[in-house]
């Protein structure tokens, strides 16, 4: 069944919105369910998973995260789709690992090769380290010392990790920061069992995990985010027709496929009168869900919030509209920047100003400015992580 008729963009991102938890009667204070609801957060910005949080729950403080990650350890860093780490609820992980522990292995031990670390020397180096990481956590540095060694121990440690022979565990130098302790990963969590899973059947469990938190989506949107060719895609697809529904919107190409659950609750639910405002850090769960990005991105402003690569940056949006980008900027004293592509309503305006506010606090840990730039440089045209500071000094211009 197809509900053309009824579908478009505005009222399925406001669907997309509620099931993504950023709309105010959808946030929450359970950082576990919300993480497993978006089926993950990006973490390749230390901070980015802290910031996706804040705009997902009613009083988020970053050890909410850190107690599910390091105490609780309900949460684990993983590299998984794309190759890219995300935190997931650790019922995920043996899926996520298992449908792409083969793609990021080969990434890993090309990368190690190119270093000079051949496969026989990597595999001696891991028996050591495992034995060295014996019910205890160290960083790379730490490692790099116990061994006594000049070798860069980093690719050996990614590797392990990518293997589920290790962990990411707690970070050094607070919650900014990516140095890593390492741990064993039968010793972190000892009542997860990686190899519950084939590639087969973990790949079509995290299909349907993808449409139930992100559908409507295209063939092309499920390719993307996992990370997988449209063949393997389609294939899996093929199996699910009886699960899923069809939808069609004016402007995008080619079907959408929904759950029947979904499909049910799209078609009943009414628009909200309340406009929805966020600001979604660099590389978050809704902007990078999906490869056909024209149901919240006008074309014309597309170079301003994504790079050569797709990868989006920190973005201002209403209604599920992507409306402008923003910065955060410690010095000379912090302060918040807005590029917003369009003059908008006094009224939107202080609702953006006092969530920039809001955000640019809970990053300074103090009271911030918040100003806005005349102009940016379109990402397009700037070097590779140009989206993890699309507005600093000599990119934006006040």
């Amino acid at each position: 069944m197809e509900m053309a008729e009824r579908a478009n963009f505005e009222h399925v991102n406001e669907f997309l919105l509620c099931k993504q938890h950023l709309t105010n009667d959808s946030k929450s204070n359970d950082v576990v369910q919300i993480v497993s609801d978006i089926l993950g957060l990006h973490a390749t910005s230390p901070i980015a998973p802290y910031l996706s949080l804040l705009a997902r729950t009613l009083e988020f403080q970053k050890t909410s995260l850190e107690r599910e990650l390091y105490v609780e350890r309900s949460l684990a860093r993983v590299r998984c789709m794309r190759k890219t780490v995300f935190v997931l609820t650790k019922e995920l992980v043996p899926i996520a690992l298992a449908a792409t522990r083969r793609m990021a292995q080969i990434s890993s031990r090309q990368f190690a090769m190119y270093l000079g670390i051949s496969e026989r020397r990597y595999k001696r180096m891991a028996r050591v380290i495992l034995a060295l990481l014996n019910d205890r956590g160290m960083t790379t540095s730490e490692v790099k010392k116990a061994l006594g060694t000049r070798l860069n121990v980093s690719p050996i440690l990614n590797l392990m990790c990518d293997e589920g022979l290790l962990v990411r565990g707690e970070v050094e130098g607070g919650w900014r920061s990516s140095l890593y302790r390492y741990y064993r990963f039968q010793d972190y969590f000892p009542d997860v069992e990686l190899n519950t899973f084939g590639e087969e059947e973990a790949r079509r469990k995290l299909v349907e995990r993808y449409l139930a938190s992100y559908g409507p989506a295209t063939e092309n949107d499920v390719s993307w985010w996992m990370g997988l060719p449209k063949r393997e895609i389609r294939r899996i697809l093929d199996g699910m027709q009886n699960e899923l529904a069809h939808v069609r919107f004016s402007g995008l190409e080619g079907d959408c496929l929904i759950t029947l659950n979904d499909r049910m609750l799209l078609e009943s639910r009414e628009r909200s009168d309340t406009e929805t405002v966020n600001l979604l850090p660099c590389l978050d769960p809704y902007i990078m869900g999906y490869k056909g990005r024209q149901r919240y991105v006008p074309l014309k402003h597309w170079n301003m919030i994504f790079d050569r690569s797709g990868n989006s940056t920190s973005t201002i949006v209403v209604d599920g509209a992507v409306v402008g980008v923003w910065d955060f900027v410690g010095e000379p004293e912090p302060t918040i920047k807005l590029f917003i592509f369009e003059k908008a309503r006094n009224d939107l305006l202080d609702r953006i100003y006092f969530e920039a506010s809001s955000t640019g606090e809970f990053v300074a840990e103090r009271g911030v400015r918040v100003e806005e730039c005349k102009s940016m440089i379109p990402l397009t045209e700037r070097t590779a992580g140009s989206v993890m500071t699309p507005l600093r000094e000599k990119h934006g211009k006040n």
